[in-house]
């Protein structure tokens, strides 16, 4: 039994002990604050559309959260503005245009939260409209089946009752395409018989009048991009379509063709993109692969060269190339120097046959390919080529669009 001396010393020392052990743990360094690198960033949506269904998804990959929304038709066009607040949705054999609202306001600095995702007010009826454009605040569509554009500011996006103005430029009926110039103007395909290919492009103003009128007639035009003073249209050289290249429309009326490169055979490039942050033109085609366009060099060079590319995407903040072939590999190029940067599979083999092919979109930490054969999205880590996440969203998601903003920065 402690006598009582003997119990004040057992208490001071316990006392000491414990107040050695709390200085312990105070002076040890803080556990780190888990971050968002393995994350995307907070205010990026993912979209899809599905062949059957007309249900869209709509993604947050930074929360896993996923909710539906009612379509009015399946198959959806899908289509980010540059805003990053919106994504027009076209039904094309249905004459109907409409928008989704994520409810993502950017105020440069942060991101404001102004509601939950909807349906915004505004829609268009334009007779089948196909192609899709998006600079600053305004959108246009190009309706296919009477040659006009549709034009709409997002100011009017919420308004009820809301719809697009038409630009009839007496164009005939065809599958074309526009580019919006910076001042105001666009440069539009033209025809000189109904549903034939486009083979000329003219610029117009708001109103449709004729700005400057075609110096050159190439053959069957597909594809365009713009950086806002230079628009470019992939095509043939001539009606014969034996030789491709691009033809270049500046906003002055200025028209020259730039051919495809030796050897390049009977091929146009179908696709162009504009890569923003590294101001740069990419003309891609399923047969031959993806080539860079030197405006100022007046050349077109291969990025990927191959027949097996059946999905080439520039990634969402226009800085890296990516390109998906049959093989399942995932190919990311930095457009600032045109090296690979990295390759990986990343899925499984696809058929050269089949209808509807994986679809591919990307930011700038994570690529995603949404697969018609699971009803998944599949989010994969650019830096270690692994799947980070699966999304199931529906039974065949054919389309898939990223709108939104590569931020974490809230109000």
């Amino acid at each position: 039994m402690l006598s009582k001396n003997n119990f004040k010393k057992a208490a001071l020392l316990v006392a000491v002990a414990a107040a050695f052990t709390a200085c312990e743990k105070d002076n040890q360094q803080p556990e780190e604050e888990p971050t968002n690198a393995a994350k995307e960033f907070k205010y990026v949506r993912l979209l899809t559309s599905d062949e059957t269904s007309n249900k869209l998804t709509l993604i947050d990959p930074f929360s896993a959260a996923i909710s539906s929304f009612d379509a009015k038709y399946p198959l959806a066009n899908l289509y980010a503005t540059s805003s990053g607040r919106y994504a027009a949705v076209l039904y094309g054999t249905q004459n109907l245009a409409e928008v989704f609202d994520s409810g993502l306001s950017s105020h440069v600095d942060h991101i404001d939260v102004l509601h939950n995702p909807k349906w915004a007010s505004i829609t268009a009826n334009g007779i089948k409209p196909t192609h899709f454009k998006s600079k600053a605040n305004e959108s246009l569509i190009f309706n296919d089946g009477d040659g006009t554009l549709s034009r709409a500011m997002e100011s009017d996006f919420n308004t009820a009752g809301a719809r697009f103005s038409t630009v009839n430029a007496g164009l005939l009926p065809h599958h074309g395409a526009m580019a919006q110039f910076t001042n105001g103007t666009y440069a539009v395909t033209s025809t000189t018989t109904a549903g034939a290919s486009p083979n000329r492009v003219l610029i117009i103003d708001k109103s449709g009048k004729t700005v400057f009128p075609s110096t050159l007639a190439i053959g069957a035009i597909h594809g365009n991009a713009t950086d806002g003073t230079h628009a470019v249209f992939g095509g043939f050289t001539n009606a014969t379509a034996t030789a491709g290249g691009v033809l270049v429309v500046k906003s002055n009326g200025e028209q020259r063709m730039i051919p495809n490169p030796d050897g390049f055979g009977a091929f146009r490039l179908g696709s162009i993109y504009y890569a923003e942050s590294a101001k740069k033109f990419i003309g891609y085609v399923v047969t031959k692969g993806a080539y860079l366009i030197d405006l100022a060099g007046d050349k077109i060079t291969p990025i990927y060269s191959g027949s097996d590319a059946f999905q080439c995407k520039v990634d969402y903040a226009g800085k890296n190339l990516l390109v998906l072939t049959l093989d399942g590999k995932l190919r990311v190029y930095d457009l600032a120097t045109g090296a690979l940067k990295k390759e990986n599979v990343v899925i499984s083999a696809t058929l050269s046959t089949d209808t509807y092919k994986p679809v591919l979109e990307a930011t700038a930490k994570f690529a995603y390919i949404a697969l018609p054969g699971s009803g998944e999205v599949h989010q994969i880590d650019l830096d270690t080529y692994s799947v980070s996440a699966k999304y199931k969203v529906s039974s065949k998601p054919v389309r898939l669009t990223i709108f939104g903003f590569e931020s974490n920065d809230s109000h």
